[in-house]
């Protein structure tokens, strides 16, 4: 919102500085973004009020003139000139040589200079809208009203500072010229004058004139209408397109830059019809019919449904209510008679109306924000009076007022002790009082009853009447419903750094444990030090993108959201496969070396269970991860192979290692990955996640087919349960050598090599051991292959000796002979 403030000053006197009507209007909740300087570049001894005194042809062009230019003083000065529009006797903008002008060559501004144009040298120029940086407009010269003082540096005249305002979605009423000067007027201790709506009935009475239906009144609370005749359209004056222009408005014609002007000025939108193009001279306000048309002002046609809402006549649409005007019923310049609009519309069927149609207007902008509806009839009242005195019509006797939706908002009460105990702070009720007396609030009476109800609510005595305040918000405020949005106002205007530093009246809630939110920490740590990247995608997608990742297989469809922004965004997700690939499509040509190294830890929902009985989803929290492209960055010291199975592997054994959960992995069919190249992740016999390269045709779907890519995933809610609640313990290590043994086995090409891993290690003088070589044809029979492992062998008790060491590993050699039938290849003694 761009609020000039010479406009801000006709309502509010304004005695401080502007950068402290910013500085206080942000300190109060309303930010002033930006003060934006207009005739910041204009210098007083150079950009003057000049008066034509006359104009001559130039000797060698038809189209440029030699305006001659008094500035005052008895000082005149000639110069060349090609606007068409300029004549003797008009009060003009001219810049001396030297001036800071926008020039429409370079596109910036720059210091003008004198020029021989067609053979007349030039030291000066009559400036157009463009060249001051007041608008778009080039095509004449800014005329000036006569009223100009003659030789005033233009910056005293025309400059100005406009209020960069960013309103917030509940404070609509801050959208409006006399919304911000009332926030104004309580900072600074003044009273608003709001301008008179009263104008002349002079026409015949409008009852019977024209008829007005609301058909749906649950979309139409209220709507007022009035009739002007015998207007005349054309341009509005100087003063309202400077107005327009300097809240960011583009003027069109006095009936329209009147709606615009009031909207701003008011915060009510409002539209105006060619009372000749609206049929049988009837309104109705109703819900579009099912393909019906509407070609809008922009000239777009659009195609409406249900519940879009629609300004009709007796026969076809005439308007988007609430979004934007048609254009069959358009004022031109041949309109004569105009029936005025101001109604209140539905905030969230305009919202659905205007983004379905993807039509952004300022009047969307407001109504989709909520704006009370005693505002259309003064803003009906406002606009007709400036229409009456811009275009010299007559305005019909009385107004149309259809008000089905009609509700009196009931006061609200303030309490002393609400206010304590909300800010920390005995403010005295006069003071608030005063307070919001200076908001527009108006003091009410009690309502009769309330006060027992309150009582009994608050278990306790009523607060003293001297301690109780019941107001109601002024007309302009659609966010006050509520005791605390009181306390609020009386915080905004005492200043929030104002209020005292406090203690907190009750102790501070004991810390409770999330047990949950800190494995999923615990594993985001984890992975952001390994070298991964978290990512965050949507919860909603399709079934498309649910069947690339055959998370459709189990016949079980995901559940729909019941308002879906798009096709693409209609389910809630049941797996993150789809989501993390998706990114890892649009992420491979992007990093250095082709590496990604993505993770997400997010929700999947699933269709409660009919047995179950229960009529909520399942939501799990998993973690999903994929790993793609070189292992190690490109050099000589490092082998150009990709990341797989055993990265991703890697990776899981540490998360589960760092948590203390003891895991084993088995082979498993997964639909999405390759076959011998998938293994599940178990833990207490209970499955808690999955590991292994993605199939090749599953990569094809996302366009990943010349790539590999390895992912994981992780149940957090199981593992959480199997965290050891003690945590990490420190256990000393032995002072006594460790002895080392190599032990290549034979076994089966089928056995797996973690399971004979663990009888290895449950011995108990076993420390550790390690996969180092698989081997496989050569001399060894069919079907079988060479693990070899490097086993560590320690004592806490003493050194042990060589007989020692080999008693363990021939009760190793012997437990797995009887287990998998292994079978010593050779074996190797190391350090002890």
């Amino acid at each position: 919102m761009k609020a000039p403030l010479s406009w801000l000053k006709k309502y509010v006197p304004v005695s401080v500085p502007v950068e402290e009507v910013a500085r206080r209007l942000t300190m109060a909740g309303v930010e002033v973004s930006a003060i934006h300087r207009i005739g910041g570049d204009w210098d007083p001894s150079k950009v003057l009020v000049g008066y034509v005194v006359r104009v001559d042809r130039h000797p060698n062009a038809d189209r440029l003139t030699l305006p001659t230019v008094e500035l005052g003083n008895g000082e005149t000065q000639t110069v060349v000139c090609g606007a068409p529009n300029v004549a003797a006797g008009q009060k003009i903008a001219f810049a001396r040589e030297g001036a800071m002008l926008f020039s429409t060559r370079s596109g910036r501004v720059e210091p003008l200079k004198a020029s021989k144009i067609r053979g007349v040298e030039s030291a000066g120029m009559v400036c157009s809208v463009l060249e001051l940086g007041l608008g778009e407009d080039h095509e004449g010269i800014l005329v000036l009203s006569d009223d100009a003082p003659l030789g005033l540096p233009l910056i005293d005249y025309l400059g100005d500072a406009v209020l960069e305002v960013d309103v917030t979605p509940n404070r609509p009423d801050c959208l409006s010229i006399l919304g911000v000067a009332h926030e104004v007027a309580a900072l600074t201790g003044e009273s608003v004058t709001e301008p008179s709506p009263d104008y002349p009935e002079q026409g015949d009475p409008i009852e019977g004139r024209v008829t007005v239906e609301i058909a749906d009144p649950s979309l139409c609370r209220r709507y007022t209408a009035s009739l002007i005749a015998g207007v005349k359209v054309g341009p509005s004056p100087q003063w309202m397109q400077d107005a327009l222009t300097k809240a960011g408005l583009r003027p069109i014609n006095n009936v329209v830059d009147v709606t615009n002007y009031v909207m701003l000025e008011y915060n009510q939108p409002l539209h105006a019809f060619d009372f000749d193009a609206v049929k049988e001279r009837e309104i109705v306000v109703r819900q579009a019919r099912a393909g019906e048309r509407l070609v809008t002002l922009d000239g777009t046609a659009r195609t409406l449904d249900p519940p879009m809402l629609v300004i009709a006549d007796a026969q076809d649409a005439v308007g988007l209510a609430g979004v934007m005007g048609g254009a069959g019923s358009e004022v031109t310049e041949a309109t004569t008679a105009i029936l005025l609009e101001s109604a209140n519309f539905d905030p969230v069927n305009t919202r659905r109306t205007a983004s379905a149609l993807r039509i952004a207007s300022e009047a969307a902008y407001r109504f989709e924000r909520g704006i009370r509806a005693e505002l259309a009839p003064l803003g009906l009242r406002r606009a007709t009076q400036l229409i009456l005195e811009l275009t010299g019509g007559e305005a019909a006797e009385g107004i149309v007022d259809a008000y089905p939706g009609r509700t009196d908002r009931p006061p609200v009460r303030l309490s002393r002790r609400r206010l304590k105990q909300v800010l920390g702070a005995d403010i005295e009720m006069s003071r608030a009082e005063q307070i919001l007396a200076s908001l527009g609030f108006e003091r009410d009476r009690e309502p009769e009853g309330l006060v027992d109800l309150i009582e009994t609510v608050e278990a306790g005595p009523a607060p003293e009447r001297t301690d109780t305040l019941w107001v109601r918000a002024p007309y302009w405020r659609s966010d006050v419903s509520m005791e605390d949005d009181l306390v609020e106002e009386v915080a905004r205007m005492v200043g929030y750094d104002n209020l005292p530093s406090t203690m907190m009246s009750t102790p501070t809630p004991r810390h409770e444990r999330q047990a949950l939110r800190e494995v999923k920490e615990r594993v985001r740590d984890m992975l952001a030090a390994s070298g991964m990247h978290e990512v965050i995608s949507y919860s909603l997608t399709s079934l498309d993108a649910l069947r690339k990742v055959e998370a459709l297989n189990d016949g079980v469809e995901p559940l729909m959201i019941a308002n879906p922004m798009s096709s693409q965004l209609a389910y809630l997700r049941t797996s993150l496969r789809g989501g993390i690939l998706d990114t890892l499509a649009r992420n491979v040509r992007s990093p250095r070396d082709g590496a990604v190294r993505i993770f997400e830890i997010g929700r999947t929902y699933h269709r409660a269970a009919e047995s179950d009985g229960a009529s909520l989803p399942s939501e799990k929290e998993v973690l999903t991860g994929v790993l793609s492209g070189r292992r190690f960055p490109v050099s000589w010291l490092a082998d150009g192979d990709d990341m797989g199975f055993f990265d991703a592997k890697g990776l899981v054994e540490m998360v589960l290692d760092g948590l203390g959960v003891q895991a084993s992995y088995e082979p498993v069919d997964d639909p999405i990955l390759h076959p011998g190249k998938a293994a599940r992740v178990l833990s207490g016999g209970d499955v808690v996640g999955v590991v292994g390269e993605v199939h090749p045709r599953i990569l094809e779907r996302f366009d990943l087919d010349d790539r590999r890519a390895a992912i994981f995933e992780l149940d957090i809610e199981s593992l959480g349960l199997r965290v050891p609640a003690a945590g990490a313990r420190y256990k000393g290590g032995s002072r006594f050598p460790e002895a080392e043994r190599d032990l290549a086995l034979i076994v089966d090409a089928d056995a797996p090599a973690a399971r004979i891993r663990g009888v290895i290690e449950r011995h108990k003088l076993v420390v550790r051991s390690e996969i180092f070589d698989v081997f496989s044809g050569g001399e060894l029979p069919a079907g079988k292959r060479s693990l070899a492992f490097r086993v560590v062998i320690q004592s806490d008790k003493g050194t042990l000796t060589t007989d020692q060491v080999n008693r363990v590993v021939g009760d190793i050699l012997r437990q797995l002979g009887r287990e998998f039938g292994a079978e010593l290849r050779t074996q190797e003694s190391g350090a002890q």
